[in-house]
């Protein structure tokens, strides 16, 4: 028998014209306020006191520094009986939310600067919301439901098509099915009483990017309005929480892609990009309220967790995930695709200024490869991609920051990190997320895979089909993964997507081996999650590197005003 408890928490952030996360566009600013943002909590127990915690935010993303006060504020709250383990933390992924919330300086520079103000308020929302579901549990049944969306609901279209064609495993589609190419299947878990659906969660991978980056205003966006939607349907029986949780969205728009993609996209501005958020967001809402009043397979047997942060630049990966070949990850880099963004979702750099980075970049490899030993070992994994930001030397064409040629006003972007570095902000601090968390939870005989960031389609279902054998074991029958968990590093694409270089695989930020120190990382921490708990011998110690507290003032927005 599980018991369960629901609650959310309105996330309360006054919009003061800072950037938003996500499009990384200095214009894309929040000027006021369309829909409430939340935190979502349930909490699970079993009967032999296992517990399970999963908070879902209306965000872009989540960052070490929000599950750190999370996890600090549960650890007041819970004492002795608190498991980190036990804590998911997730987000919708968001466009159109609050940026400045990490604690590592390139996700922040567009706000401009950390902004310690949103951090506190958000750990503020999830707390009220996780207490509130913890001090509420009562007797529930839960299961399980999985339905695929009909090719007639214009819900997702795959948006990086010549890079999913390259994986070997996949069923060719033309250009005008693109919402072929991806997985179509929603999964929902439904936790009733007396028959009632009392609260959800769903799993589906779409971007939350309805809402361009012209908007001006905080916006829950497509995931936020299903689950808005989805609340109000169940509130007949009571206060009521859906999350609507992410899949494998990494190259997966909720914008038509295929021939006339542009023109079709253009004649979306403005409120007519509300009007089809709320649309896409009915759309998941309908197919969630569906199979929810299916049967559905009912979850039996106990709550688990496992956590580990792993060292993601210095994975030697398993033979089995790279064909037999010598592989490995490295520091991470950007690559001038990652800048040249997404064609319908997020354009970036102009295509002329792009080539030409694309030239730079090539003679700054020519000329360094063959440095030393690391710098070889550097450019072999990240493969072909054209690096344009070195994020682990913190170098930007092959320059240290401090030498950078690039003016200030080409870019606010460019502007703000040349600041920074005067100001002595980063010296010290890593750009991005190195350091990472992976997550395994079990519900029964239902598992969910925990990562950070954003898998493409075909990455995640290699990940699963890994995993599927080991956590057999331990009577695990259902898997699924459940993405943007925990914090937030970029992109993971398979190695053939890689070497297209479209924006997913300039962002992989590892090399092109990611995905496969991601396989070898997990396929270690399934075998120990089989094992008795007491058993278990995988490391809970390693977490990232503090911030040197001086550096993060210096770069805060409110050292700034």
């Amino acid at each position: 028998m599980f018991q369960a408890g629901w609650a959310l928490s309105e996330i309360i952030i006054q919009p003061q014209g800072l950037a938003m996360h996500g499009f990384g566009q200095a214009h894309h600013r929040a000027w006021r306020q369309r829909t409430p943002l939340h935190a979502r909590a349930i909490s699970f127990s079993d009967e032999h006191h296992h517990r399970l915690l999963i908070c879902c935010l209306d965000l872009g993303y989540v960052t070490y520094a929000l599950r750190q006060g999370i996890e600090a504020g549960l650890q007041s709250i819970l004492g002795a009986r608190w498991d980190t383990a036990a804590l998911v933390i997730t987000c919708t992924h968001t466009h159109s939310g609050p940026g400045g919330c990490a604690h590592e300086a390139l996700y922040n520079l567009v706000t401009p600067g950390f902004v310690e103000a949103h951090v506190t308020a958000i750990i503020q929302s999830s707390l009220d919301a996780l207490t509130r579901a913890l001090a509420d549990e009562q007797p529930v049944d839960l299961n399980w439901i999985e339905g695929c969306f009909d090719d007639q609901v214009d819900v997702a279209w795959n948006r990086s098509l010549k890079a999913y064609l390259r994986n070997p495993e996949v069923k060719p589609v033309r250009d005008h099915e693109r919402h072929r190419a991806l997985d179509r299947f929603m999964r929902v878990m439904t936790l009733t009483q007396n028959g009632q659906v009392r609260a959800l969660i769903s799993l589906f991978g779409v971007h939350a990017t309805c809402l361009g980056n012209q908007q001006d205003a905080y916006d829950a966006d497509n995931k936020g309005y299903a689950a808005r939607a989805t609340e109000k349907a169940l509130s007949a029986s009571g206060e009521t929480v859906a999350i609507f949780a992410q899949g494998t969205a990494g190259d997966v728009s909720p914008y038509y892609h295929g021939p006339g993609e542009r023109k079709r996209r253009q004649h979306i501005q403005g409120e007519a990009e509300v009007a089809y958020a709320v649309n896409n967001g009915q759309m998941q809402s309908r197919m969630a309220l569906q199979l929810a009043q299916q049967e559905g397979e009912r979850l039996q047997g106990a709550l688990d967790s496992i956590l580990a942060y792993v060292d993601m630049t210095q994975v030697s990966v398993d033979p089995r995930f790279s064909r037999g070949q010598r592989a490995w990850s490295t520091q991470p880099a950007h690559g001038v695709s990652f800048f040249a963004g997404t064609p319908i979702d997020g354009p970036g750099l102009a295509a002329p200024l792009a080539h030409t980075l694309r030239f730079l970049s090539r003679g700054v490899r020519w000329r360094q490869q063959h440095a030393d030993t690391t710098t070889r070992s550097f450019y072999e994994a990240q493969g072909n991609k054209d690096v344009l930001l070195h994020a682990g030397k913190h170098q930007f064409l092959g320059q240290a920051f401090k030498n950078m040629k690039l003016p200030g006003w080409l870019d606010p972007v460019v502007a703000e990190l040349k600041r920074q570095v005067q100001a002595g902000a980063i010296d010290h601090s890593p750009l991005v997320p190195t350091v990472l968390p992976l997550q395994i939870i079990a519900l029964g005989q239902v598992g969910i895979v925990a990562c950070p960031g954003e898998f493409t389609t075909v990455a995640g279902q290699r990940l699963l089909q890994g995993l599927a054998p080991v956590l057999a074991a331990r009577g695990i029958t259902r898997l699924v993964m459940m993405t943007y968990c925990n914090d937030y590093m970029g992109y993971v694409t398979t190695q053939e997507e890689y070497q297209e270089q479209a924006y997913e695989g300039g962002h992989t930020l590892y090399g092109q081996w990611t995905l496969a120190a991601f396989q070898t990382c997990f396929d270690r921490l399934a075998k120990e999650f089989i094992k008795p708990r007491q058993e278990r011998k995988h490391d809970v110690h390693l977490r990232p590197e503090p911030v040197p507290p001086e550096e993060l003032r210096r770069r805060s927005h409110r050292e700034r005003s």
